[in-house]
């Protein structure tokens, strides 16, 4: 017969206990070591990523942006009267002369008023030449009275001398002799005021025929500008090119001002670039740059800045040093690269695919063993491929330029 013994299931007892008490141990162990641990390196394919190597030497500062080629001769031919389209002998994409004729107009009532201004010019030349006769009449009037005047002064002086010398013989009584000589001083006076009166009559003639005279060179003017009106219905191009644009038609009514062609020189290029506005704060006026027509380089420099802001972008017009690659034509578009400044001994990487000059981003530095861990780098100036590096890297490190905004939440990645 088998009998209990209590010690041996006590013992049991606290044995399960104690092996329970060091497994909780070891699971809360484990469980705080694998919550300490870093969670492991994403792996990325090194075939995607864009790598540059840090280096230290010259570095040019340059500006990009698209653009079109625009004529720097550009005419717009505006109706000088109003008038109807009658016919439109030259259509855009035609070369032209400066006295070819691109278009006609007519105009009923110009016609009447260059009748209207021509015989009025015809009517104040009459009016001018009637005039001279009248005052050349009055003035010859004039100076007869003013002879027959002096000749009587002359004749009245003589007698005055006579009687004096008779006088003095005691030949004439002194009345006599006075009322000869105030006879002889009567007509002196009367002559002096003849004399006046003859030169005001000139200096009249000559105000009364500049009055008619400008009266006649108003009504030139009218027809002047009449005939001129009349020859500018017959629309010339004013400018040798090429006629880009005719924006009327037959028939159509136009008034004064209305454009009614355009007309370019081709052989005369400029290039429009537009910067964004964020790289155009340090482009200056007579700065080089290379315009690229994809068929081939030319040099240029800056001749203006745009001072407002379209679009998020400035435009820059650049006029052209060099000669025209083939293709060149108005409306062509093309890249333009404006160079800055020249840095002599500079510690720079490739342009990353985000952050901005003069700033502080994470970028992946590329480590002995092949992954890459973030690293703070500061940036300083930039330009279109490449950017001044302040702190963070030394010549020889490679980093990542690529987008990497996929792996933000982590510090490090394994390139394979």
């Amino acid at each position: 017969m088998d009998i209990a013994r209590p010690s041996s299931l006590r013992q049991k007892r606290l044995r399960r206990a104690l092996a329970g008490l060091v497994g909780l141990t070891l699971v809360g162990l484990i469980t705080l070591g694998l919550s300490r641990l870093r969670p492991a390196a994403p792996s990325v394919d090194r075939a995607t990523v864009w790598l540059d190597t840090v280096k230290r030497g010259p570095l040019i500062r340059e500006v990009r942006g698209l653009g079109t080629f625009v004529p720097e001769d550009i005419r717009w031919i505006p109706a000088t009267t109003e008038g109807r389209v009658e016919r439109i002998l030259l259509r855009p994409g035609t070369a032209v002369k400066a006295t070819s004729v691109i278009l006609e107009l007519t105009n009923p009532q110009l016609d009447q008023e260059l009748q209207d201004a021509a015989l009025k010019v015809q009517a104040a030349v009459a009016s001018l030449e009637n005039l001279r006769v009248q005052v050349q009449n009055d003035y010859l009037t004039q100076k007869s009275t003013a002879a027959a005047i002096h000749g009587d002064h002359l004749k009245a002086q003589m007698q005055a001398d006579m009687n004096q010398a008779l006088a003095d013989r005691q030949l004439v009584s002194t009345l006599t002799l006075r009322q000869s000589q105030v006879d002889a001083e009567q007509l002196a006076t009367r002559e002096d005021l003849a004399q006046q009166q003859l030169a005001s009559q000139e200096a009249s003639i000559t105000a009364r025929l500049a009055v008619q005279q400008s009266e006649v060179d108003q009504t030139r003017a009218v027809l002047h500008l009449k005939q001129q009106q009349r020859d500018e219905l017959k629309v010339r191009a004013g400018l040798d090119g090429i006629l880009q644009v005719v924006p009327v038609e037959v028939g159509q009514q136009v008034a004064p001002g209305t454009n009614l062609a355009r007309v370019a020189d081709p052989s005369r290029l400029k290039a429009e670039i537009k910067v964004a506005e964020t790289q155009a704060k340090d482009i200056q006026i007579g700065q080089h740059a290379v315009v690229d027509t994809r068929n081939g380089l030319v040099g240029g420099r800056v001749v203006r800045i745009d001072p407002s802001v379209q679009n998020g972008t400035r435009t820059v017009d650049v006029t052209l040093t060099g000669d025209l690659p083939k293709g060149s034509v108005p409306d062509l578009s093309v890249d333009g690269t404006i160079e800055l400044e020249r840095l002599a001994n500079v510690l720079y990487v490739g342009r990353p695919a985000f952050g901005q000059e003069q700033s502080t981003v994470g970028l992946f530095k590329v480590q002995r063993d092949g992954s890459a861990s973030r690293v703070p780098v500061t940036l300083g100036r930039s330009s279109v491929n490449a950017v001044e590096i302040l702190s963070g890297l030394v010549v020889g490190e490679q980093v990542v330029l690529s987008d990497m905004s996929a792996w933000d939440a982590y510090d490090r990645i394994r390139l394979q």
